[in-house]
């Protein structure tokens, strides 16, 4: 059975002075020192909590919220998803609903976009928790595991202020030494916010256990996270750090343990608990953790009782939402001849290939991806939550990046070894194997596309690649026009939130907004 990483009814300290200006103020109850002087073995059941910040939108339920924000819109994951996949080529969403079709036409982004504040309020909720838990710790000697639950807090805020750098490109940095500081930080530039996690990762990767439990950061997880800093390192502070990337590939790969699921489909149903795949999972459960950002955001938005049967995918609810487009569907060729299995897993009956109006819902297909049916089991039950884990990290995501970083020129990179392991994630769904005239970049971003659209990827992938912004490379909607339109270099990153910039006056807008 699924451990759930919950602890209801917890709410740790609140947030220093540069967040609680964005009314992000949790509400609280007990002090994380009185919770630890009450019982000093709770430290399992308040780190689990942090974890949860990344799926849920608060402790009691999908209603409930640890921040001020709307608790349906606002959890992490949807941010990722919202931010990451609808402004890129593979999935738009129909709903428009203040901002949301900024987003999905890449156009007319501004810094009082609520879906722009929701990522960066998470960001600066779960990064003062993981502060007040390391303060303690850092000098607590008498709570169990403490050391682990140390790395494993500092792992949780490094995840958190990745995303500050990957989407904002700057931020604060706020940690365990500013509990208490009333004065605003100043603005902390991105090559900062790099260097600090960089640090934070380098000091703990070595020290972690290799196996805390599913749903839980080690060594593996950590070693994941150094290798997307670095094989992003050339857009983050313009140097290319495609070495260390592959160091850390190579302990994921060679040393984690994990395996390619037999199945593609594995990853991405009920029971995904037990895929030998998935390195670093954020949990769901359709009963003990219910939240609307999780997956039931994925699975319900892409399902319709107009158009499909929604039991056949374990769904009460169908929100007809998110469809995929042609740029996705279109990378597998003809979907009714193609021999790769990915290619079977949009809803294409009652739906238009072309998506000539991004609102209408029977225009792009639905995918079909992740679904909340178990795999291994034929006794389905269908709920209005998702129990379909989100994998974040998956060992398919660190092949490609293997290879990627062996074609851009990583020193020590084995090339036979770059094009088994691409061939490994193609074979798994029946794709035809490549040979090595055919192993290139264009044939890698396009596999990350077949494998890892709606993973919470594509847009930093596309970056990576020159591909997002400017006019190389057009996709339907882009730019708010059908056929695709050039968007300005500047939205490679996020304005910072209006809110964020009127309660600190060192930050300064990013350039073009």
């Amino acid at each position: 059975m699924k451990k759930i990483l919950l602890l209801t009814g917890i709410l740790l300290l609140t947030l220093v002075s540069c967040t609680a200006d964005l009314d992000t103020e949790p509400k609280v109850e007990l002090s994380l020192e009185e919770i630890l002087a009450e019982d000093p073995n709770a430290i399992e059941g308040i780190v689990s909590r942090l974890y949860a910040s990344f799926a849920l939108s608060g402790p009691n339920g999908p209603g409930s919220s640890d921040i001020s924000d709307d608790p349906g819109e606002s959890p992490f994951l949807r941010g990722i998803i919202n931010l990451q996949d609808f402004t890129a080529d593979g999935m738009k969403n129909r709903w428009g609903d203040d901002g949301l079709d900024q987003l999905t036409t890449a156009s007319n982004w501004d810094a009082n976009n609520k879906f722009f504040r929701y990522l960066y309020n998470r960001a600066y909720y779960t990064i003062p928790q993981c502060n007040n838990l390391i303060s303690i710790l850092n000098t607590s000697t008498d709570i169990p595991d403490a050391e682990e639950a140390l790395s494993e807090a500092r792992f949780l805020r490094s995840l958190a202020y990745f995303y500050l750098i990957d989407a904002f490109g700057k931020g604060v940095l706020v940690t365990e030494e500013n509990l208490n500081q009333t004065d605003p930080l100043p603005e902390a530039t991105r090559r900062q916010l790099f260097e600090f996690v960089e640090g934070e990762l380098l000091e703990i990767q070595p020290i972690m256990s290799p196996d805390n439990g599913y749903g839980r950061a080690n060594k593996y997880v950590a070693a994941m996270l150094l290798a997307k800093l670095y094989i992003n390192a050339e857009v983050y502070i313009g140097e290319n750090k495609y070495d260390q990337a592959l160091t850390y590939l190579n302990v994921v790969i060679d040393e984690g343990g994990y395996q390619l699921a037999d199945n593609f489909l594995e990853n991405f149903s009920a029971d995904n608990d037990s895929s030998p795949e998935i390195i670093f999972p954020l949990i769901a459960d359709a009963v003990n953790s219910q939240s609307f950002g999780n997956t039931t955001y994925i699975v319900n938005g892409n399902l319709s009782s107009d158009t499909m049967t929604l039991s056949d995918y374990g769904a009460a609810e169908g929100w007809q939402g998110h469809r995929a487009t042609e740029a996705w569907y279109g990378l597998f060729g003809d979907l009714g001849t193609s021999n790769d299995a990915r290619a079977e897993l949009f809803w294409t009956n009652g739906h238009n290939y072309v998506m000539t109006d991004y609102k209408e819902w029977t225009d792009g297909y639905p995918s079909i991806k992740f679904r909340n049916t178990e795999f291994n089991s034929n006794s389905n039950t269908t709920t209005s939550f998702s129990s379909t884990d989100f994998p974040l990290y998956r060992l398919a995501d660190a092949n490609l990046m293997y290879a990627e970083c062996a074609l851009r020129g990583a020193a020590g990179a084995d090339m036979s070894k770059a094009l088994a392991l691409v061939n490994a994630v193609r074979t798994r769904s029946s794709a035809a194997a490549i040979s090595m005239n055919e192993l290139t970049l264009d044939l890698i971003i396009d596999e990350r596309g077949r494998e890892l659209n709606l993973e919470g990827h594509r847009r930093t992938d596309l970056i990576r690649f020159a591909k997002f912004t400017g006019s190389s490379y057009l996709w339907p909607w882009k730019g708010n026009v059908q056929n695709g339109a050039s968007i300005p270099v500047h939205y490679n990153l996020f304005p910072i939130p209006e809110q964020a910039l009127s309660a600190n006056p060192n930050l300064q807008q990013n350039p073009g907004y």
